[in-house]
């Protein structure tokens, strides 16, 4: 939480720095109008203390100023002269309260405490309103889960920009509410934006906002996702999907820490960590020139690698049953048990669409199952393997050559098959095209050596 306190006394500013600092409110002080706008400029501030009376510019042409570049911060009017003409001005002006000298510290704080819990509830509720979410946990105790959540622990506590990578469904969005959850600013919102799932003629209206008039049916002032995600942490996923025009304006934010609103005359200080996702090979698609270069490397700070869900098998049971507790209570009903059957087929499956699959197949168990015990002929993973092809890099047990999935024809003269008896074949296949070197059969088949182990021991080779 951080203020501005403009007045032209001095005793007045360090005072109520040292008070606020014991309120944890850090406070910055401005001696005069034209100081504050230096300020305003430079950095956001979630609330303003201004004095009525000061030199130049008085706390009127400040407050004017902010309005007219939409600086949305909620304003404290402070005067020595109590009057209430001054008061009702101040308040038509845009400022949210008016304090008259010599007041209560103690006033000035809760005032303060009450004006930026409110203004940070509005966001959360706008951004609730506009992004779309989901409250999770990272469940799993296998070594490579626990490696990522001691990264995640590591970065948390810093600003430092972040770039979660993983296949679909392995819970890039999880990864980055661990990180806002465990952040100095956890209690600040955190605003999740599905970059792919917004239309392209409205992405830089919601990602930067806009001003009344900007273009047609702009019949009011509205604030972006970066401003609504306050000093809290703002979430793009699948950020390979941004235009490149956009691209170029995300740049210069990461770059300046401001925005621009549609329409806009100044810039916005912003003060959300930045966080991205992506499913893809953003390295790649800097090569194809389909993602900026500069951008790659300024969203790459710090990166996260989520593991698929057929890499650490040993999480399947504890997963299936957190999902099932989950999906039982949102569906009414108590949650089934999984019979000893019914998890080794789930573990014997390499879920493409990894845990977002895994969750999909036990609410499917869940309505076919009778009685309070899912069985292995309710687990049905038929729906879900060919629901979702999948990518290059999940898919390397076929037979029919490297990084290639078989043809209608070579499917049609296999005849059907069970996942498990593609993948053994598949791994029979490399291990013998590699004369059994194992390290060159795991790249060939696109996995790492690890997996390949566990899947000899697995099936007995």
């Amino acid at each position: 939480m951080k203020v501005l306190i403009v007045d032209d006394e001095r005793n007045i500013r360090l005072s109520l720095k040292k008070f606020l600092s014991l309120e944890d409110i850090e406070a910055e002080g401005a001696e005069s109008g034209e100081a504050a706008l230096a300020f305003l400029e430079k950095e956001g501030f979630d609330a303003v203390i201004l004095d009525l009376k000061l030199p130049g510019m008085n706390g009127l042409d400040v407050l004017e100023w902010m309005q007219q570049r939409g600086i949305l911060s909620p304003v404290i009017m402070i005067s020595a002269h109590g009057q209430i003409a001054d008061a009702v001005k101040a308040l038509k002006s845009g400022a949210k309260d008016y304090l008259v000298k010599p007041f209560d510290p103690a006033e000035l704080s809760i005032k303060l405490h009450e004006l930026i819990a409110n203004k940070r509830r509005e966001n959360l509720i706008e951004a609730g309103d506009r992004t779309a979410g989901r409250e999770n946990a990272f469940i799993g105790n296998t070594s490579v889960i626990r490696d990522m959540l001691n990264q995640i622990s590591k970065i948390a506590r810093s600003d430092v920009t972040v770039l979660i990578t993983g296949e679909s469904g392995t819970g890039k969005e999880v990864a980055a509410r661990e990180i806002h959850a465990q952040s100095l600013n956890s209690r600040e919102p955190f605003v999740a934006v599905n970059i792919g799932g917004i239309h392209e003629g409205l992405m830089e209206s919601e990602l930067f906002g806009h001003e009344k008039g900007s273009f047609t049916g702009a019949a009011a002032r509205k604030q972006g996702l970066f401003e609504l995600a306050g000093r809290g942490s703002l979430f793009l996923d699948e950020i390979g999907e941004m235009p490149m025009p956009l691209q170029v304006k995300l740049l210069r934010v990461l770059q300046e820490r401001k925005i621009r609103r549609l329409g806009g005359i100044s810039d916005i200080p912003i003060n959300a960590r930045i966080i991205s996702a992506t499913n893809r090979n953003l390295e790649d698609m800097v090569k194809e020139g389909r993602f900026r270069e500069d951008l790659y490397f300024r969203l790459n700070v710090i990166r996260i690698s989520l593991p698929p869900l057929r890499e650490r098998r040993e999480d399947i049971p504890l997963l299936a049953s957190h999902l099932l507790a989950r999906l039982g209570q949102r569906m009414g009903r108590p949650s089934p048990s999984l019979s000893a059957e019914a998890g080794e087929k789930l573990e014997a499956y390499s879920f493409p669409g990894n845990v977002r699959e895994l969750e999909n197949i036990l609410e499917r168990a869940i309505i076919y199952c009778e009685g309070d015990t899912i069985r292995e002929k309710d687990i049905d993973l038929h729906e879900s393997s060919g629901a979702r092809a999948p990518s290059h890099a999940a898919m390397p047990f076929n037979t029919h050559g490297k990084g290639r999935p078989p043809s209608p024809n070579e499917a049609r003269a296999d005849g059907p098959l069970a996942m498990a008896d593609i993948e053994k074949q598949a791994i029979i296949g490399a291990l013998e095209r590699c004369k059994g070197n194992r390290t060159k059969a795991a790249n060939e088949l696109g996995i790492s050596r690890k997996t390949l182990f566990n899947k000899i021991r697995e099936y007995g080779l």
